[in-house]
């Protein structure tokens, strides 16, 4: 299978990395420090599960791959459109574009860009990131992956994918009904991208104090409110089992936001809390917890895009 990946960081570094080992022919899409270690190095995954190293074709630039069968779309929420566009020369007419993302909105960006025929929805469970150019970690998580129509149903194409991930020794399977499952991931990061970043704690301690489990659980719930109340069919149990998910985490893991505060990253508040506050709006269910973590989260994403565009001229 042609395979391109657009954001090469943790997680499309971790699943493209394992389709590179099986011998799928993948290139992927970096910049900086971390392509020149790639195309120096190749591409290092230091995994719980155990280490492997590839040496994948890499560019900064889509258009001189040409067109591929998929490509694994992995940026993070807030680049999600100008990568989009940076991609138009590697989707030809039978492309899926895989999408391995946070949120529930990314998928609608994708279709207004691409086309709505390209898009394949798709949920992972995996802690990963870059560590040092040209490296990947991957710390915690079952690294599961599952991936659907967005229209639902069963379809070749997904069957194919699937087929590539499992060859490769992922623990991947073909969904009827994506748009739940994406929910259900979403209720969950949103939750712990959240609060572990907001109170600097790992999910043991969260959990293990009464008050602030309360409010981990109470964060869920207004967005399984939300979800269900945009038609999503959320299983009645969908926060219960969150809960019981994050109490089989080792303790001290956090998340990719808070992972991204404490190095003062750009952050995906827009793609999650902040999709729960406006999607609240427009649904009439009120969000003030939601909206609390994301206005204090905000300051912290404005010094880091302002920094940036500082450093950029």
């Amino acid at each position: 299978m042609r395979v391109a990946v657009m954001g090469s960081g943790g997680i499309g570094g971790f699943y493209g990395g394992k389709l590179a080992a099986a011998g799928e022919d993948v290139t992927f899409i970096a910049r900086g420090a971390h392509l020149e270690a790639i195309r120096r190095n190749g591409l290092q995954v230091k995994s719980v599960a155990g280490d492997f190293q590839v040496r994948p074709n890499a560019t900064d630039n889509p258009a001189t791959i040409g067109s591929a069968e998929m490509v694994l779309f992995c940026v993070k929420g807030y680049d999600t459109e100008t990568a989009a566009e940076r991609i138009r020369p590697l989707v030809g007419s039978e492309t899926a574009v895989l999408c391995l993302q946070n949120g529930v909105d990314n998928e609608e960006k994708l279709a207004r860009i691409l086309g709505a025929s390209h898009v394949v929805g798709g949920v992972v469970h995996i802690l990963s990131t870059i560590s040092a150019p040209g490296i990947i970690s991957q710390v915690a998580g079952p690294c599961t992956l599952k991936c659907g129509e967005m229209a639902g149903g069963p379809s070749s194409r997904v069957a194919r994918i699937v087929d590539a991930f499992v060859r490769a020794g992922v623990r991947a399977e073909a969904s009827a009904n994506i748009l739940v499952d994406l929910w259900e991931k979403f209720l969950f990061i949103c939750a712990q991208g959240g609060v572990t970043a907001l109170t600097r704690l790992g999910i043991g301690e969260i959990l293990g104090c009464p008050e602030t489990a309360g409010f981990y659980r109470a964060v869920m719930e207004e967005i399984a409110a939300v979800g269900r109340a945009k038609g999503v069919a959320l299983p009645a149990d969908a926060v219960e089992r969150a809960i019981a998910f994050a109490g089989t985490l080792q303790p001290t893991m956090r998340s990719s936001l808070a992972h991204d505060l404490e190095h003062g990253n750009r952050l995906e508040i827009d793609a999650l809390m902040g999709a729960v506050v406006r999607y609240g709006a427009e649904v009439g269910v009120p969000t003030p917890l939601n909206a609390a973590v994301y206005a204090c989260l905000r300051p912290h994403h404005r010094r880091a895009l302002a920094a940036r565009e500082a450093a950029a001229g």
